[in-house]
């Protein structure tokens, strides 16, 4: 695969002038954009609204830690969801280990029911927009990246990814905890701060073990089952940790506002997505006029 700036060298020359490219790079209409709302839309359209709302019967089979966090964040008595939407507006994004990181506003919504998992991302290289729509539906998971708005950098699918994008919605769980009460995952005590739980879906199973603090907050993730995949789709199996921090309360719920995603290579860990700003919403993304926008 050419190398970002070769890409995008070539995508000036086929568009013209330097100001013929950035008139139309503002104008153009994007396509991972297109993708990424239609997909939220049909998935939207398809989802039933979750009845109920939490109660302590509903926790009662979790492990301890489990069961105090979801307490502490204030989710018994709220009303169960059928997904999320999770907005991090201002995300320090590596491009890969030892390469260039650059800001990324990054838009996804996590489905109780498939389970099913859509991401956007938004950003530019060198003053060209960037743009990746990763998504995990009907067990088929994918990451694509998108260049000036039309040229299909990278588009890797495969099992790899199957699993990855799996893992990662297991990873979530916590943050839509109607999914965590879900037949397909199974949850396996630890001990006091730390709790596992094995996902299995479309024939895949993946796990991984959440670490709880003093004050009942989840503050990791950590799976083997998840592999470092490079933009030229080669991938390697590292250990693999969401991190969360910075819990506020938000609509009455108590949830983290910094997340990091990080691997631990045998030579150091390499974060590559960090953000302090994170926000997650269930209330209005059901209703009509949200599907529309």
């Amino acid at each position: 695969m050419m190398e970002i700036k070769k890409i995008i060298a070539v995508a000036g020359v086929l568009l013209g002038t330097a100001g013929v490219v950035h008139a139309y790079l503002r104008k153009a209409p994007s396509k991972a954009t297109r993708e990424f709302t239609d997909l939220a839309e049909d998935l939207l359209k398809e989802t039933e609204l979750a009845k109920g709302s939490f109660t302590e019967a509903d926790i009662a089979t979790l492990p301890g830690p489990v069961r105090r966090h979801l307490r502490r964040c204030g989710y018994l008595g709220k009303p169960k969801m059928a997904c999320m939407k999770g907005v991090f507006p201002d995300v320090d994004f590596s491009l890969g280990k030892g390469k260039k990181t650059i800001k990324i506003a990054y838009t996804q919504y996590n489905f109780v029911d498939g389970p099913d998992r859509i991401a956007y991302i938004d950003s530019s290289i060198y003053g060209v927009p960037f743009e990746g729509v990763d998504a995990y539906i009907d067990g088929k998971g994918s990451m694509k990246g998108i260049i000036g708005k039309k040229i299909t950098l990278f588009d890797i699918d495969g099992e790899a990814m199957d699993k990855a994008s799996l893992v990662t919605f297991l990873s979530e769980c916590l943050f839509v905890p109607n999914a965590a009460l879900q037949d397909y995952i199974r949850w396996e005590a630890i001990d006091a701060h730390h709790a596992k739980a094995v996902i299995t879906a479309h024939g895949i199973s993946a796990e991984g073990v959440f670490t709880f603090n003093e004050d009942d907050e989840m503050i990791a993730f950590t799976t083997d089952d998840r592999e470092a995949t490079t933009m030229d789709g080669k991938s390697e199996k590292i250990r693999w940790s969401a991190l969360c921090g910075g819990y506020k309360e938000i609509n009455g719920i108590r949830q983290p506002t910094e997340l990091k995603a990080v691997w631990h290579y045998d030579d150091g860990d390499f974060t590559y997505f960090d953000t302090k700003a994170a926000m997650m919403s269930y209330d209005k993304i059901n209703n009509r006029q949200e599907r529309n926008q």
